[in-house]
């Protein structure tokens, strides 16, 4: 590649001008379509569509991993020092003159800056979600009145602020660290969590909140399925980072076997770049076996739970519409996960595999922050 700092601020001023006219754009509409509306309404419906925006986000992100565009512009956080691949045409040509199916192409380096520029817009939407929340929170402070409905602590926009602020962070490391597996797996992790963060926002912010009770001891299985799912997650991740989808081809076995030979110290050495250990030397294909079978192991697992729990919450008519989307989510991750085995890998299967995942993240996330505790004596038990 050309000589490239890895940092380039140059276009740092015009980069976040493009984040804030693209956020102008929602900003406009959430506050024309609820003029009419109580400030607390119109900041309810600014975090839903910040929400929205934000699962748009990392589906473009995943779609931008999958297509080996995560370093179509080799720096942070313009293109060789441009706001756009258009001023960096040349060095563009350059380098796809040099390797035509490098990481470096036009058509990558327009779906890296995308998803800059969305992600830059998100931040934005972020922006103005906590300015709104510290105002709204200084108004009624004034006013000396008590907390209307749906009113939340400033402080939940404020550490989303944070959060994403971080993200950027591991945004700019994942290019300037070349894809190293730790904090490409890290930046999708946290742009998740930055979802459950915005979900959990839009729920204890509605003015009217359902008043539905989940029993004590199905709460605690929930929660139990909600953290193996991060697990999973993370494991996902880390097949994803490391292209180990296709370590296994076939299914239910891997190479032929119910326990081919795995590495699993090389395959779950964190600390190292993409494709070889620690000491440089490279991956064993072994250790991708190891990546890929874990997280197959572990996927039975958390499928069998959140089936479970689907039809757990099925039994209420309170808890129905999220057991069916609970039970329509697991169905698509099994679907696509074996589609991705045993399709080689196609680009919409991943893609939908990768949105299963926020969208597991969310219903959870929706179930538990709408629900309350009943009394221990009160409480379910799971067969």
């Amino acid at each position: 590649m050309n000589a490239q700092p890895l940092y380039d601020l140059t276009p740092l001023a015009s980069l976040l001008l493009v984040g804030a006219l693209l956020a102008l754009g929602p900003l406009a509409w959430v506050y024309w379509r609820n003029r009419h509306h109580a400030p607390l309404q119109r900041a309810q419906a600014l975090r839903l569509f910040t929400l929205f925006l934000t699962f748009d986000l990392i589906l473009f992100g995943a779609f931008t991993r999958l297509t080996d565009s995560g370093l179509g512009c080799p720096d942070w956080p313009g293109c060789y020092g441009s706001t756009s691949p258009l001023g960096a045409q040349h060095a563009i040509a350059a380098e796809q003159a040099a390797m035509p199916t490098g990481p470096v192409t036009q058509a990558k380096a327009w779906i890296e800056m995308l998803h800059r520029y969305l992600a830059t817009g998100v931040g934005a939407l972020i922006v103005a979600m906590t300015l709104t929340s510290w105002l709204q929170w200084r108004i009624s402070a004034r006013a000396g009145g008590k907390p209307s409905p749906g009113a939340l602590s400033p402080w939940w926009a404020t550490f989303t602020l944070f959060w994403v602020c971080l993200q950027g962070a591991f945004g700019a490391l994942t290019v300037t660290m070349k894809l190293f597996p730790a904090i490409v797996t890290l930046h999708l992790a946290g742009a998740l969590v930055l979802l459950a963060l915005l979900a959990l926002q839009v729920v204890r912010g509605n003015p009217t909140p359902p008043s539905r009770v989940l029993p004590a001891g199905l709460r605690r299985w929930l929660v139990l399925g909600f953290a193996l799912l991060w697990v999973q997650i993370l494991l996902g991740g880390w097949v994803s980072t490391n292209y180990a989808v296709l370590a296994c081809s076939d299914f239910p076995q891997c190479q032929g076997r119910w326990w081919p030979e795995m590495n699993f110290s090389q395959g779950f050495e964190l600390w190292r770049h993409l494709g070889v250990t620690g000491t440089g030397e490279p991956l064993d294909f072994s250790a991708l076996t190891a990546i890929h079978y874990v997280h197959r192991l572990m996927a039975y697992l958390v499928l069998v739970v959140l089936a479970l729990l689907a039809w757990q919450l099925n039994r209420s008519d309170a808890w129905r519409n999220p057991s069916r989307a609970l039970a329509a989510l697991v169905g698509l991750q099994l679907a696509t996960g074996l589609s991705n085995v045993v399709l080689d890998w196609p680009l919409l299967a991943a893609l939908l595999h990768t949105g299963g995942a926020a969208a597991l993240v969310l219903t959870l996330t929706w179930t538990l922050a709408g629900s309350a505790s009943s009394a221990p004596q009160q409480a379910g038990r799971l067969p």
